[in-house]
């Protein structure tokens, strides 16, 4: 590296949150002209460390460097007054005002009779687009600007600042393909302008693609630094969960049944059209394709969510009338939400009370729930999902994302269904828990469960999927049987390339 120090530095970090130790000892240099990646699960201490950067928190032992010399950051004002930024997964702007308005906010260019400069504002962001390398219209409203928009405005916002060191947190989870390689695009141009950056996500292949270095935490310790070149997934998955994993997609053989999920003809004007398929019981069975092609959408509507304008499902022997969630319940159905957060928890209750949340009825002794079966309940279903809590009266919310999934999927499997439709089933989770997911999912299957799969993992889909339905802008395109997926047949039905009928 350069003779002179790192921009910013931890060394020997300490940090406690009562009798949890997040960070022991941890220690991590960012360089200028660097893109260095953060790994490790759920609970690792990450998000830990980013907030220590950023000021949120002070260490208790230990030291934070700038440019080689302790300094003590008594909040996130400090952390930005010294250069460093943080971009979050999803962007806080204020939707009402432009994106020149949004990156100045606070300090706006001024004329010399004091009002806002709008011509000098616009200028001024136009210039950091440009050096960014990107077109967006300053004067442009913040709402309805997508996710990847609104991260280049925070980083647009950042430099505008001269931010020297950008933390981009889980920044992909919601973008595309092409929004991904368009925000790699723009964190090689701040690499390349001496920028230091540290990359955090849960995709490995991102990882390898976009950095020079890694630093790898377990269970808040720090266990190495080394560069990417020469290293392999399975390398940085071993640092990372402290074991061999045997399999990420631990697929078992299975015997496949009776139809027991059968969609014909399902349409909803605008949305999908005229979609049929099947699900046997022992089978897994993923629904593909890229963003928008509507594959929640036919989930929802399954579910009864949203209702539907012609087809019908029928689950066994029973037909279901659309837009009723209870109906689908009764016979049998599951839906775990791609947005397990906003629609699949109650992230202020306790981690008991959302497992029975589909269980209400039965929990009730009289006119009240009883709160020992509710708490007998949880306590076997974290057992049989391996749950990592605390106590089962925390709020689920302070679980990792990989914990928050499996409470979700306790909460759905306590309603012993026949047919589990389980959306984006490990976004967001960290290698270590994905495989154990994987792992139930194939054991499920083994049990005679019919799982429907959505995602948008193409590694996850050709590992897990007994046959790969895709869809393409609203219409399904291909039914490939699972010796014949592969990566080039699934995208090429996801982008309207062939149509190909069942074997």
């Amino acid at each position: 590296m350069s003779e002179s120090p790192p921009i910013l530095a931890l060394k020997d970090v300490r940090k406690a949150f009562g009798a949890v130790r997040a960070l022991q000892d941890v220690s991590l240099e960012l360089w200028g002209g660097e893109i260095h990646a953060l790994a490790g699960e759920n609970g690792a201490g990450k998000s830990t460390l980013v907030k220590t950067l950023a000021g949120v928190h002070r260490p208790d032992e230990g030291q934070v460097l700038l440019d080689g010399r302790p300094v003590e950051f008594h909040g996130p004002g400090d952390a930005q007054h010294a250069g460093v930024a943080v971009i979050y997964q999803e962007p806080t702007l204020f939707p009402d005002l432009s994106v020149a308005e949004n990156i100045f906010m606070g300090r706006q260019p001024r004329s010399r009779f004091g009002r806002i400069d709008r011509r000098v504002l616009r200028a001024e962001t136009a210039k950091l687009f440009v050096r960014l390398g990107v077109a967006l219209d300053p004067d442009r409203p913040a709402r309805g600007l997508s996710i990847a928009d609104q991260q280049i405005v925070e980083i647009a916002k950042a430099i505008s600042r001269d931010a020297r060191v950008l933390i981009m947190d889980e920044p992909t989870a919601a973008l595309s393909g092409n929004e991904v390689a368009r925000l790699f695009t723009v964190a090689r141009t701040l690499r390349d302008q001496g920028c230091a950056l540290l990359f955090i996500s849960h995709r490995l292949e991102e990882i390898f693609d976009l950095c020079r270095r890694v630093t790898t935490l377990r269970d808040g310790r720090y266990i190495s630094t080394e560069l990417l070149d020469g290293l392999t997934a399975d390398d940085l998955v071993q640092r990372m969960v402290g074991r061999e994993l045997d399999t990420l997609y631990p697929k078992q053989e299975t015997t496949i049944g009776e139809t027991v999920l059968k969609v014909s003809r399902l349409t909803r004007e605008g949305v999908f059209t005229d979609v049929s398929f099947e699900v046997r019981s022992g089978e897994i069975v993923a629904l593909a394709g890229l963003v928008g092609a509507g594959r929640s959408e036919v989930a929802r509507a399954i579910f009864g969510i949203d209702r539907y304008d012609a087809g019908t499902v029928e689950v066994g022997t029973v037909r279901l009338a659309g837009g009723s969630p209870t109906t689908a319940m009764s016979a049998g159905l599951a839906l775990v939400p791609e947005d397990r957060r906003q629609q699949g928890l109650v992230m202020e209750g306790s981690i008991e009370r959302n497992i029975g949340l589909t269980q209400l009825r039965s929990l009730r002794r009289g006119p009240v729930i009883s709160r020992k079966i509710e708490r007998d309940r949880a306590a076997d279903w974290a057992i049989r999902l391996q749950l990592k809590y605390a106590r089962l009266s925390d709020a689920v919310g302070v679980l990792s994302g990989g914990n928050q999934q499996k409470v979700v999927l306790a909460k759905w499997l306590s309603t012993e269904p026949s047919v589990l439709i389980i959306d984006e089933p490990t976004r967001g989770i960290d290698v270590g828990t994905k495989s154990e997911v994987h792992r139930l999912l194939s054991e499920l299957a083994g049990q005679g469960l019919a799982v429907l799969m959505i995602s948008s993992d193409l590694p996850e889909v050709l590992g897990m999927a007994d046959r790969v339905l895709v869809m393409h802008e609203g219409r399904l395109t291909a039914e490939i049987p699972r010796d014949q997926a592969t990566e080039e047949t699934v995208m090429a039905a996801a982008t309207g390339q062939t149509r190909q009928e069942a074997a």
